[in-house]
């Protein structure tokens, strides 16, 4: 069979780039790996082909000769298609990757079998007050402890996990894959090294199980919805003794009946009386501290008109910044009137002029001097 060119099997174009063969090299070379196709030959066949045309393009000398004369160029008497001694060298960058992905957490995995617990998370719903003053809360979860009955060795006691044979306790064994070595995990400890002949019967041989924990949470003041706390070494015990995750706690501030946060600042819609609104007057508002505060109202106020309470809003945390509240006030129009009031208000109206509403006079005046000036 006639081999592919070099540049159609990394899917390139002449004329690329050094980093463009690299790039398109590992990208290829995961995908048809023989450790992520489970031995499959024709990835193999696949991998072989990726590595011969990546040792040719990446060397300028090489690739040049390829480019003139194209296979011939490495047949006969040639310099053959350059897997000599130096190819090693020339893929332990990519085999860092290769390895890194296709091992996983079993390339980090001790000797020993120990591997680290999982993270876990738990949504924890606050109120905006306990937001504003910090709290401390008890939480239940469940999750994987240490089996106390072996101390987390998954060896039933008296007894004690052996080396693997098949690995000799190295956790990998060697396969020749062609013209190279692989190194994959071992099938018959999975990458742990030693394997349990007679396990723990709680835990059967994991080391660890299922119980369910209460926990302490400082939520410190000032915390904001999404923020996450960490309790490190609180998540999943580790296989085999190995060490325990994190746990991670996500917050979520319920909605208030009165307040509304943005950031740092409270800001708080309070209706008033039109009496209230033009006469003026005093408001007794509540605050996110669980205190009343008394705000003046000065006469002739309009809706939508905001007070300022400096220092009664969100603390930031981690900081002795505090925020400010602001008080809206909305203006309510009287509603299901008496004869008496309905009189009183037809009183009002007919004694009012333009100096009463001079917003509203204003505005008719102009709209009347527009029309006006548009009549031909």
């Amino acid at each position: 069979m006639a081999k592919r060119c070099y540049y159609e099997v990394l899917g390139l174009t002449r004329g690329v780039n050094e980093q463009a063969i690299k790039s398109a090299f590992r990208r290829l070379a995961k995908d048809c790996h023989p450790d992520a196709n489970g031995g499959d030959k024709t990835a193999e066949h696949k991998f072989k082909e990726l590595n011969e045309a990546y040792e040719v393009l990446k060397d300028p000398q090489k690739r040049a000769a390829y480019d003139h004369m194209g296979h011939a160029a490495f047949e006969g008497g040639g310099r053959g298609h350059g897997f000599g001694p130096d190819f090693a060298s020339s893929m332990s960058d990519i085999f860092d990757d290769l390895f890194g992905e296709f091992m996983g957490g079993r390339r980090g995995r001790q000797r020993s079998g120990r591997e680290r617990g999982a993270d876990l998370r738990y949504n924890m719903d606050i109120t905006l007050p306990e937001a504003y003053a910090g709290k401390t809360a008890q939480i239940r979860v469940p999750t994987s402890v240490t089996c106390t009955t072996c101390t987390g060795t998954g060896a039933k006691g008296g007894t004690r996990p052996s080396a693997c044979p098949t690995c000799g306790g190295h956790g990998k064994v060697r396969a020749t894959q062609g013209f190279f070595t692989i190194e994959r995990t071992c099938p018959g400890c999975q990458g742990r090294g030693e394997i349990i002949n007679d396990p723990c019967e709680p835990c059967h041989g994991a080391g660890r199980v299922m119980k369910e924990r209460t926990l302490s949470v400082n939520i410190p003041a000032g915390v904001e919805d999404g923020t996450k706390i960490r309790l490190a070494g609180e998540g999943e015990a580790g296989l085999r003794g190995g060490p325990a995750g994190d746990l991670y706690i996500f917050l979520s501030i319920k909605p208030h009946e009165f307040f509304q946060r943005d950031g740092a600042d409270i800001f708080c819609r309070v209706p008033i009386s039109m009496t209230t609104a033009a006469l003026g007057g005093q408001l007794d508002v509540p605050t996110i501290d669980g205190e009343m505060t008394r705000v003046k109202v000065p006469e002739g106020t309009e809706s939508g008109k905001q007070f300022r309470l400096k220092g009664k809003g969100m603390p930031v945390l981690r900081s002795k910044v505090t925020g400010d509240m602001y008080i809206q006030v909305e203006v309510e129009t009287p509603k299901n009137l008496t004869r008496k009031q309905r009189e009183l208000l037809e009183s009002f109206e007919r004694e009012s002029n333009g100096e009463t509403s001079p917003q509203s006079a204003g505005f008719f005046t102009r709209v009347k001097e527009f029309f006006e000036g548009k009549a031909p």
